[in-house]
This record gives C-alpha cells, sequence and structure tokens, in this order.
C-alpha cells in the first residue's frame, strides 16, 4: 500500500478565525488537534485535504490559493479520498476514522466565486475523521489507509 505523506497542519481557534498554521500538533479522541475549536465535534473533528485536489480545484479555477482557504486542519500529499467512508487512516503515531467527504459551504465562494462548486467532484474538498488513536503529528509524517 502506498504511503502518503503529511505536509501541512493549520488550527482555528474559533469559528471564520484566520487558519493558522504548525508544524506539530497533540492529537486526542477527546478534543481533536489541540487548539482547534471543532475538536470536539462527533463526526468532524478533523479535516483532511489532498494537495492533488487542491490544485486541481485551483486549476479550474484558473487560479493559485493557499490551502488553508479550503479551512482544513490536515494537508497531504501522494493519497486518494475519494470513497473512503468508514476507513481507517494512520498519520504517524495517531488513528483517524473517515466518516465522510466534506461537504463545501458558502464560506468557499467568499474566498474565491464557484470555489464552492469546484471543490465537488472527486471528493476535492477533503474528508471528515474522528480520532480513534491520540498522540503528537508533526509534518513529514507518513500517512495511510489500515
Amino acid at each position: 500500500m502506498h504511503n502518503g505523506e503529511l505536509i501541512g497542519i493549520a488550527i482555528r481557534k474559533k469559528s471564520r478565525a484566520p487558519m493558522e498554521l504548525v508544524d506539530t500538533a497533540d492529537i486526542s479522541i477527546d478534543l481533536g488537534i489541540d487548539g482547534d475549536f471543532r475538536g470536539n465535534h462527533k463526526k468532524r473533528q478533523i479535516t483532511l485535504l489532498a494537495k492533488e485536489a487542491w490544485e486541481d480545484t485551483c486549476a479550474d479555477l484558473g487560479t493559485k490559493m493557499p490551502w488553508t482557504t479550503r479551512r482544513a486542519n490536515l494537508l497531504t500529499k501522494e493519497i486518494s479520498f475519494e470513497n473512503t467512508t468508514g476507513s481507517h487512516l494512520q498519520i504517524g503515531e495517531i488513528v483517524l476514522q473517515v466518516t465522510g467527504e466534506t461537504q463545501p459551504c458558502s464560506r468557499m465562494d467568499e474566498a474565491y466565486s464557484g470555489l464552492k462548486e469546484a471543490l465537488v467532484p472527486a471528493w476535492r474538498g477533503g474528508i471528515l475523521c474522528l480520532v480513534l488513536t491520540g498522540g503528537r503529528i508533526q509534518i513529514g509524517d507518513s500517512i495511510f489507509f489500515k
């Protein structure tokens, strides 16, 4: 099975707050990513976005935007998330369960006109996950489906 790589970590301290990039993060079953306001949400403690999907989205829109525009917590490369609901994903020492596809919201069109629709095909908006095993993650960690 091919391993991907964790290449970005971002948190938001509250709704509509700017995304803050970090190099490492502590993850727990109760709080999700330490410092991120969504960590206690029951279906979406952590959101993941694939770099390749983001690049395809930007190419379709004819623009370049930072991945944090999508407001996901983790950016990966070389791993696909399409149709993975129910799967378990390991990143470094943590294990996540995929609870579904991230549904792009109107905030995306506030960031860039047409972004919401451009994220719809092939799960480009990423995935929602719950924490099954906590620990610490850092940029460069391997990521793979178990």
